[in-house]
């Protein structure tokens, strides 16, 4: 199985930081089913040009998550993700992404009324341009 990680060779993130939260985005998200059989720690290394040990890191980490199980001399599996774990998931996501927007403005000095309309204006944009892909 391939597994979509793009790795940024130029991102302060550690490797197995850029890998784990990919892998975690893809789980929670759904494009990742439960059950589905996860490369081996070789393959998947291999695949991504990086170590066994990285690899086996983000396993490691994502199995004492509870989104990954491994079953000896089977492989490892996606955990069933709930609806909760799911929601709570996509919105730390946003949160974080949208707190990192409001420090990019308050360190230029942007006022609240001019990120408020900046906001709104991408998220119309954004929206619209992706109705359009839809139909």
């Amino acid at each position: 199985m391939w597994i979509p990680i793009q790795i940024n060779e130029n991102s302060a993130e550690p490797l197995y930081f850029q890998i784990e939260t990919q892998l975690r985005s893809l789980i929670v998200s759904g494009q990742i089913e439960e059950g589905t059989l996860l490369p081996s720690i070789r393959e998947f290394a291999s695949s991504l040009k990086c170590s066994v040990i990285t690899v086996r890191r983000v396993y490691q980490d994502l199995e004492n998550e509870g989104l990954l199980l491994t079953k000896q001399g089977t492989g490892t599996f996606v955990a069933r993700v709930g609806h909760s774990e799911r929601s709570e998931y996509r919105r730390m996501v946003v949160q974080e992404a949208v707190e990192a927007a409001v420090d990019a403005g308050l360190s230029v000095q942007y006022s609240e009324e001019e990120l408020k309309a900046l906001f709104l204006e991408i998220i119309k944009n954004k929206y619209r341009s992706q109705a359009g892909e839809g139909s």
